[in-house]
């Protein structure tokens, strides 16, 4: 059986890459929500779609309401090594993720005050530690959301 490598909207805003994929994802192609992916798996999956909704959400105060109706219509998940050919803002999460984008050329920037978080503007490429709330803090979330909105992510 095939493995699929994506899910989410066929024109996301924003898509995170993942070095793995959740239980249940075949019965989540068709209709994919994010309470149905955290109802078919952990509470580790719970966060990972919050923090995506935090980053995503056109309104930054709205991300529960994003995060429950409109993540894959606007996201989208990925679980290949390999940027899609989509249009749109690239965010990888965790280094050793990263390592497994052999070829990928960028000129990502460090944070100044975050080191482990960069961003590619040209590429519309997003490098940060894995989604967990250990790594990226509120506070981290707000300095990325106000980095993406520098390069015209939640105007558009």
């Amino acid at each position: 059986m095939l493995r699929p490598d994506y899910l989410g909207a066929s024109r996301p805003r924003l898509i995170l890459y993942l070095p793995h994929r959740p239980d249940g994802l075949m019965q989540l192609l068709d209709a994919p929500t994010a309470q149905v992916l955290v109802t078919a798996n952990s509470n580790h999956w719970r966060k990972i779609v919050t923090l995506l909704a935090k980053i995503g959400s056109p309104v930054a105060d709205d991300w529960r309401r994003f995060r429950d109706e409109d993540l894959f219509r606007q996201t989208a998940l990925c679980f290949a090594p390999r940027l899609s050919g989509i249009p749109t803002w690239h965010w990888i999460g965790g280094r050793d993720n990263l390592q497994r984008f052999e070829g990928l050329h960028h000129r990502a920037r460090p944070f100044a005050d975050s080191p482990d978080v960069s961003i590619d503007p040209d590429k519309r490429l997003l490098l940060t530690p894995y989604p967990d709330y250990r790594q990226l803090s509120n506070a981290l979330v707000n300095h990325i959301r106000s980095a993406l909105d520098s390069c015209g992510f939640y105007g558009n």
